[in-house]
């Protein structure tokens, strides 16, 4: 395991500058602030506004009285707005990238792409347009279906991918005819300020708000009588919260929540095109994505040599400081996950054989290298909870059948992939995985027309795809008979 250059010296510690949160058009600041800590120095870099309840009344009802006007604006000037957004993000696209660096952790690179995809998902949804659809037109009736926006959306965040997860709630949002609250996660709420001010000259005042919170505001969100949908991602505890705190005012939920995704390697596979690939998927954003591959299930006949090709690229993968642009894995996002991810590697000592990583790096920052273990039975907690960090198990089996019916024992069913060379098979096997998306020879693999969401305990509803944008309408038939 090789270590970038850290950013450690008094002269390197970086501070940066915090746009004001956005409620009814305005930049105002916080009734009170938070403190954001740079993970990879453990350094406050910033001190981000939080909003106290009345500050979020404020943000729900000029979203409300915002949402009479922006539900009749048309589907023109609406798209006119979210490509002004788009333009607006891409022109500072370095600025946001940099912040994303710094209080999530991750690469630079990594950084930027997040960016790239937000502006993807920004200019492809845009061309999207919901026509009424005619499902009966004869002598007895004329019926069609029109959608409707719901009223004022909820967009709660989560810290491992949060500028590009806002944008890809807000612009569906936001072309429906929705308005918006925007909630980002307590440790990572800089770039969600930043958008703000982005969308302050933008947008209509009210349509966007964007408010700070410190653990306290979510729970009042996501039971205001006011907010018509709340789009949530995060763990499935949270969700569960989420879920009841909306169900007195019978909510549109849409839920995108953990998983415990796993690869399967066929016996056809191509062992290092197969390791390098889930190696990717598997410790992309140092482990910290909920679709991560965090199970690996390998015929036995190829078990040691794909655990031997899987370690070696854990020993070569390049940890450090985000900002330095040799980094190919970052931190842990914060001190509390950080532990976390402490403690499983206690389990993976006690209930596997390590093969790679398996320490926390010496001095400043959250790191974690990426961690391999073998031979660890199925009832362990590393392989029947998420691990949400940089820690992976590789298990034997020795039929198909065996191998299928591993996977679909736990209580998650996000994303599970396939590997092997005889496409048929390998797509027959995928269809048996009980998950709401399953890859072959790839992972992740997301686009803005594609639906993505869980099965099971993995959540509830869809993002992306038409399907994604159905979440944020009402549906409205409108029944014409011919008398």
């Amino acid at each position: 395991m090789n270590v970038a250059r850290m950013i450690q010296s008094a002269e390197d510690v970086v501070v940066v500058d915090v746009p004001g949160m956005l409620i009814n058009g305005e930049l105002v600041a916080g009734a009170t602030t938070v403190p954001v800590v740079d993970p990879a120095t453990e350094e406050v870099i910033a001190h981000a506004p939080v909003a106290d309840p009345e500050q979020l009344e404020q943000a729900v009802r000029s979203a409300r009285l915002a949402f009479e006007s922006w539900k009749d604006t048309s589907h023109e000037d609406r798209v006119a707005v979210i490509r002004r957004i788009a333009d607006a993000i891409e022109a500072r696209r370095e600025e946001i990238a940099r912040i994303i660096t710094l209080e999530v952790g991750k690469p630079i690179a990594a950084a930027r792409a997040d960016v790239d995809l937000a502006l993807q998902w920004a200019r492809e949804v845009s061309e999207v347009e919901l026509k009424p659809e005619v499902v009966q037109d004869d002598e007895q009736a004329y019926v069609e279906v029109r959608r409707k926006p719901i009223g004022v959306v909820a967009a709660i965040i989560p810290w491992n991918f949060p500028f590009f997860q806002t944008m890809y709630k807000l612009i569906p949002a936001l072309l429906t005819g929705n308005t918006v609250v925007i909630k980002p996660a307590p440790t990572s709420p800089l770039n969600a300020m930043l958008l703000g001010d982005i969308l302050s000259n933008i947008v209509p005042a009210g349509v966007v708000n964007v408010v700070g919170d410190a653990g306290d505001i979510g729970p009042l969100l996501s039971s205001h009588p006011d907010i018509g949908k709340v789009s949530f991602t995060g763990s499935t505890a949270a969700g569960r919260k989420v879920m009841a705190s909306g169900a007195p005012t019978l909510k549109r939920i849409v839920l995108e929540l953990g998983g415990n995704d796993a690869a399967i390697v066929m016996d056809d596979a191509d062992i290092k095109s197969a390791a390098q690939g889930i190696f990717t998927w598997a410790f992309m954003n140092s482990g910290q994505v909920c679709i991560n591959i965090k199970r690996i299930y390998v015929p036995d006949a190829m078990y040691d040599e794909f655990c031997g090709e899987f370690a070696r690229l854990a020993e070569a993968a390049v940890v450090g400081h985000g900002l330095d642009e040799a980094t190919e894995y970052g931190p842990i996002q914060n001190k509390r996950q950080f532990e976390t991810v402490r403690d499983c590697l206690e389990i993976a000592r006690q209930d596997g054989t390590v093969i790679a990583g398996g320490q926390p790096l010496a001095g400043k920052g959250y790191f974690v290298p990426p961690t391999v273990v073998r031979d660890i039975d199925e009832s362990s907690r590393l392989v029947r909870e998420e691990t949400f960090g940089p820690i992976r198990s590789i298990m034997r089996y020795s039929s198909i059948d065996e191998a299928v019916e591993k996977v679909n024992d736990t209580q998650y069913g996000l994303g599970n992939s396939v590997w092997g060379k005889d496409l048929a098979r390998a797509t027959d096997v995928a269809n048996r995985l009980e998950s709401g998306t399953t890859w072959v020879n790839t992972h992740f693999a997301l686009a803005p027309n594609i639906p993505f969401g869980g099965r099971k305990q993995s959540g509830m509803g869809v993002e992306f795809g038409m399907e994604g944008i159905h979440e944020f309408t009402d549906c409205h038939v409108i029944h014409v008979a011919r008398v």
